[in-house]
Formats: C-alpha cells, sequence, structure tokens
C-alpha cells in the first residue's frame, strides 16, 4: 500500500496505511467461527485496536472504511483502492499449490509478478 501511495504521489500519512494493512484481515477467526463476514468483523475489532492506539476519530473512521471496503475496489475510498490493490498483489496465485481448490473468480487472481 505504501509502495502504491507514493508511486501515485498521494498525501496519505503511512501510520495509517500500516494500521490499515496490518488489521485489515483481523477478523478472519470471526469468519471461520462464526459466519460474519471478515471486514465486517474486522471493522468492529480494529476499531477497539485503533482507539488503545490513540488514532484521531478521523484516522479511526479512515482506517475502518477501508477495513470494511477492501473485498471491493474501493473506487470512492483512496485507502480503501489502495489496500484492494496491494491486498491482491500480495497473493501468489500464479505458484499456489492450492489452485484448484480455490474459490476465487479468475479475474481476482493475481498470476503476475509486478515488482
Amino acid at each position: 500500500m505504501y509502495i502504491y501511495s507514493l508511486e501515485n504521489k498521494l498525501d496519505l500519512s503511512r501510520e495509517i496505511i500500516y494500521a490499515t494493512a496490518l488489521l485489515h484481515d483481523i477478523g478472519r477467526a470471526q469468519q471461520y467461527l462464526s459466519g460474519i463476514s471478515h471486514d465486517i468483523a474486522g471493522a468492529e475489532i480494529a476499531g477497539k485496536i485503533l482507539t488503545d492506539l490513540h488514532f484521531t476519530e478521523q484516522e479511526k473512521e479512515e482506517i475502518l472504511s477501508a477495513i470494511s471496503q477492501h473485498r471491493t475496489d474501493g473506487s470512492d475510498n483512496v485507502l480503501a483502492m489502495l489496500l484492494y490493490k496491494a491486498d491482491k498483489k500480495s497473493r501468489n496465485c500464479f505458484s499456489c499449490s492450492a489452485a484448484s481448490e480455490c474459490y476465487w473468480p479468475s479475474e481476482k487472481k493475481n498470476l503476475t509478478i509486478e515488482y
């Protein structure tokens, strides 16, 4: 996310980018245990953590919005858009041993190395 932000000359705080990236999948356990979508569960969990870390209300709102939208392209939210793009590019679908079992549609799979 931070590389994309720099390349696109976006004025986003490194701390906000890192917090968003680190917390965006924190709801996975809830998804597996109770069926709650991990983006929704993650936003709830992340909100508590961000409060403890003393992020401002505006920063929390930006981060939680990106986390809750990270399964879409986030076209109306720059932070969510960066998260979506980086999240997809971080997966090595091109060499995945579980490709035959994957539920992702082909258009969402990362089949190339960009950097």
